[in-house]
């Protein structure tokens, strides 16, 4: 098979290890840290999960660890969408497992959850893997999205297990992946099946996070592939000088892409989901605040700029969210009758005819396509399918309507041309950034050392990291720490907590104190694509987001 220069340099490279796990890996013990408990909903979780819940947190140290050496057999899943590292945590576990006893076998299950349901297995060999180490994707094993929910999934599991004599299952995914790592860990201790589940925190979105995870693996990567473009599109904006770029990001229920992407390459305007929802702001709001900002650059001469956009924008919306929210419970209630109709002007007079009036006004005034998105792009369960609304084509239209009023009042001069984009998945399946190919080995490396020490219904964790990867801090929290209970599909559910952009964290402060120049002045920034080679101070570069949270 033909190798790119870079493909072959990236399979040589070798990821540095914080410095406890640089040790003989039998010379590093366990040590158990601080009680926990869930954030909220504390007694409903404790009774949900009575064998998980309230454990020590874990972290390591030097010491004599014989036990390390016996031999075992790993089970690996790769869960939910693709993140930049995913090859690394499993290269990182895959080393630590044969460091430990050579003998010891790694199993993949293929294609997600389902694998281990259907005994879909392979053994992981150390020439099998060697062409994915350092590499983007989840094509080692491949990726699914299939929930182990149910006792039936659950006894499956477990005899996948007991088939190949595996006492471990790594589960590497996002904030649902790892909530059905949590459960499933608790029924095997119910069951005295004797089989351990370690979790890794795994999304670009960068929603999976707290004092102990401190940021999800790929965001690293997809954040600064995403900026490199955005950076190209300010560069041709500033050279043009003639358009307006509408462009919207992934992360449909946090900001933190977009925010992240704002603070390497300050575009004229960054809407932040989380902000808008704090203040209630409208969506004719939203157009106002664009508008305003083009026109006073237009006034100025100035009639290009670029507009970042989350995915997720109209849900925090309160009208929007609310038509939402109307048009689910109508389309599910009264599917039948709805189904009735084949000409979309009746679809739309229905609509228009059994919402409530503020739905009804918010509908009236959206373009025509997004009405149709809204009625026709429907999930499973019968929602709308938000991810599919096309926010930078509904804020183009209205900004443009919006800026031929503000001309006829004399208020803006200049023109307007927009060109708009989205960028996801160019970032899910980039070469790992050095931060990622580091931090993602060090997770998998630190779930063996996590399944080493006896435990189970822990997620790897790995702190200090805007330090030196050999400072970096190794240790596991019991995944029910981030638990809350949710309303999902009618029912109560423990679910792990997203984590939103904290409006008064200081990535956010810093954005807020510096977009209104922005906003103004042509201040690009052009972070250039991902470097590998060079200065750890170019090479190694955290996240901007991650740099400010932890500055001292």
């Amino acid at each position: 098979m033909d190798l790119s220069p870079l493909q072959r340099a990236r399979y040589e490279y070798q990821p540095k290890l914080p410095a406890i796990l640089r040790e003989a890996i039998d010379q590093v013990v366990p040590v158990k840290g601080e009680v926990t408990q869930s954030s909220t909903h504390q007694e409903q979780i404790k009774a949900l999960f009575p064998n998980t819940y309230g454990l020590n947190k874990i972290s390591f140290e030097k010491g004599n660890n014989e036990d390390i050496k016996k031999k075992i057999n790993v089970g690996v899943i790769l869960s939910g969408g693709q993140a930049p590292g995913g090859h690394n945590v499993i290269s990182g576990l895959f080393d630590a497992l044969k460091k430990a006893n050579p003998e010891s076998k790694l199993y993949g299950f293929k294609g997600g959850p389902s694998g281990i349901i259907e005994d879909n297995t392979m053994e992981i060999t150390a020439d099998y893997l060697a062409s994915f180490r350092n590499t983007g994707g989840f094509d080692i094993i491949g990726s699914g999205r299939t929930k182990l929910e149910t006792i039936e999934q659950f006894e499956l599991a477990k005899n996948t297990c007991q088939k190949h004599d595996i006492s471990a299952v790594v589960i590497i995914g996002g904030d649902d992946s790892n909530t059905n790592a949590a459960v499933l860990a608790e029924y095997f201790l119910q069951q005295k099946a004797n089989i351990q589940v370690i979790g890794c925190p795994k999304t670009i979105d960068g929603d999976l996070k707290n004092d102990a995870i401190e940021i999800s693996f790929g965001f690293d990567t997809a954040t600064k592939t995403y900026s490199e473009l955005i950076g190209n599109i300010e560069r041709d904006a500033n050279s043009a000088k003639k358009y307006w770029h509408f462009i919207k990001v992934m992360g449909r229920s946090a900001s933190h892409i977009a925010l992240e992407c704002a603070l390497e390459t300050q575009p004229n305007v960054c809407l932040i989901s989380e902000e808008i929802e704090e203040n209630k702001t409208s969506l004719s709001g939203v157009v106002d605040y664009i508008s305003t900002i083009i026109a006073n650059r237009g006034n100025k001469g100035l009639n290009f700029g670029v507009i970042i956009i989350p995915e997720g924008l109209v849900e925090f919306i309160p009208e929007v969210k609310a038509l939402i929210d109307e048009l689910n419970d109508l389309l599910a209630k009264k599917a039948e009758d709805y189904s009735k109709f084949t000409k979309t002007e009746d679809q739309i007079n229905f609509i228009l005819n059994n919402v409530s009036l503020e739905s009804k006004e918010v509908f009236s005034i959206l373009p025509s396509s997004i009405q149709m998105q809204l009625l026709m792009d429907r999930d499973p369960h019968g929602n709308v399918q938000v991810s599919r609304i096309e926010t930078d084509k509904l804020l183009i239209e209205m900004v443009s309507k919006k800026l031929e009023v503000m001309k006829k009042e004399g208020s803006y001069t200049g023109k307007f041309s927009a060109q708009n984009h989205f960028f996801g998945y160019e970032g899910r399946c980039a070469f790992p950034s050095n931060f990622d190919a580091d931090y993602c080995y060090s997770l998998g490396f630190n779930a063996f050392m996590l399944i080493a020490s006896g435990l189970s219904g822990y997620l790897s964790s790995v702190k200090n990291l805007s330090a030196p990867a050999s400072q970096w801090v190794a240790g596991g929290i019991p995944i029910t720490m981030m638990m809350n209970m949710e309303q999902r599909h009618g029912e109560q559910k423990p679910v792990i907590k997203k984590a939103l952009v904290e409006l008064d964290g200081k990535p956010f402060n810093y954005f807020k104190a510096h977009r209104d120049q922005w906003a103004i002045d042509t201040c690009f920034t052009f972070p250039g694509a991902i470097q590998y080679y060079g200065p750890e101070s170019v090479c190694d570069l955290t996240t901007r987001t991650l740099a400010l949270e932890q500055e001292k």
